[in-house]
């Protein structure tokens, strides 16, 4: 499918990979991610201290290697790793390497422990973590014309968009397995939880961050939306996942054994949000998504598309009850035999209720993938692949 157009145009996702990495892109930039949004690991060290714990059930399952490896993907300024390796007991930290993974440089004074790479380290032995790595991955967007035709989304460094030509091949193949636009007259769009859509969480995660103006809830799916005739609706929109599947599915790879995590605000089939969730943010803002390197541009991810065989979904609320974060107040007695431990208790469960709080970060997905061991966390559902 041809990328670019005259006068500057193009599709959003070489727009988004020059406005995201390019020499001026926005990840580039001397702030990093935090100035402009709050992730689980800026919220609270407890979320970095869960992760150390699941790479210790990880060390467990591998039963304690020489070198066990902790990879971040997608790593910022290194928050995540450098809190991982400070909170694993010392006999597991004198094994442990971290590494990295970031396009940007590396940040003054990060722990020489950690290694810093443009990609994950191959054949490595031990857990690979992707926190909200997923959703920046740069991808195209489809929008069905008024002939119910779904077309490649073009946009200029301004944000404006057109329609391109139709979209053809293994994108038009992925939009039809994993987020169709269009049916054929008599032939019903997949209800949440059809046999032939993997199916969601037990407690499926929701839209995290605010949508975009005009967006609809992802509850709403694309059921009544068609025309009178049965064909997609003008205007429909989706997100062609297929680059995240293959970026998810290499990193994967990268693992010799161990387990792989992707966690991000998620969608699944039956239930995508009609018009898709593109947009952009700066400065802990919303804003629209303008590819001219100011802004973040994300967009929710298919994570029962990225899955492969042998794969759980559960939601952050399930993954961090299972690690020991928990949102409970602590008991009033302590109050009284040790005020300090109580109001140290007491900010803990409050910084734990916003990790795994329901309508907020407890709602994203965690996608676990073991790779040559059993997985460390059992709960949660096995999607179809």
């Amino acid at each position: 499918m041809k990328r670019e157009s005259a006068g500057g145009v193009r599709g959003w996702r070489p727009a988004t990979e020059e406005a995201l990495y390019g020499p001026s892109g926005f990840y580039r930039r001397p702030e990093g991610p935090a100035g402009h949004f709050r992730t689980s690991v800026h919220a609270s060290p407890l979320f970095a201290g869960a992760v150390a714990r699941l790479l210790f059930l990880v060390d467990e399952a591998l039963d304690h290697p020489a070198e066990l490896a902790f990879v971040d993907m997608g790593a910022g300024r290194g928050e995540l790793v450098t809190g991982v390796l400070k909170a694993l007991p010392a006999e597991v930290a004198s094994r442990a390497r971290g590494y990295a993974v970031e396009r940007a440089a590396r940040p003054a004074g990060l722990d020489h422990r950690i290694e810093w790479l443009p990609q994950p380290p191959p054949g490595v032995t031990g857990l690979l973590f992707a926190n909200e790595w997923l959703d920046n991955v740069p991808l195209d967007v489809a929008e069905v014309d008024t002939e119910g035709t779904a077309r490649l989304v073009l946009v200029r460094e301004d944000g404006t968009e057109s329609l391109g030509e139709p979209v053809t091949g293994a994108e038009a193949e992925w939009l039809a397995r994993w987020w169709p636009l269009t049916r054929t007259p008599g032939s019903p769009l997949p209800l949440p939880g059809a046999p032939d859509g993997p199916p969601p969480p037990e407690d499926p995660p929701e839209e995290v961050r605010p949508p975009a103006a005009g967006l609809q809830g992802p509850a709403q799916g694309l059921h009544g939306l068609c025309g009178p005739h049965g064909q997609a609706a003008d205007g429909l929109r989706a997100e062609i996942g297929l680059p995240r599947d293959d970026a998810w599915e290499a990193a994967v790879a990268s693992l010799g054994r161990g387990l792989a995590v992707a966690v991000d605000y998620a969608h699944f089939a039956g239930a995508r949000p009609p018009f898709g969730t593109l947009t952009g943010f700066r400065e802990g803002r919303e804003t629209a998504p303008v590819p001219d390197g100011s802004c973040d541009i994300t967009a929710h991810v298919a994570l029962d598309a990225c899955a492969l065989p042998g794969a759980r979904l559960l939601s952050q609320r399930e993954a961090l009850g299972a690690l020991g974060v928990s949102g409970g107040r602590p008991s009033l007695s302590l109050a009284s035999t040790d005020p300090t431990a109580y109001v140290r208790a007491l900010a803990g469960a409050g910084e734990a209720a916003e990790l795994t709080a329901r309508g907020g970060l407890g709602d994203f997905g965690w996608l676990l993938q073991p790779v040559g061991i059993p997985n460390p966390l059992s709960r949660g559902k096995q999607p179809s692949t």
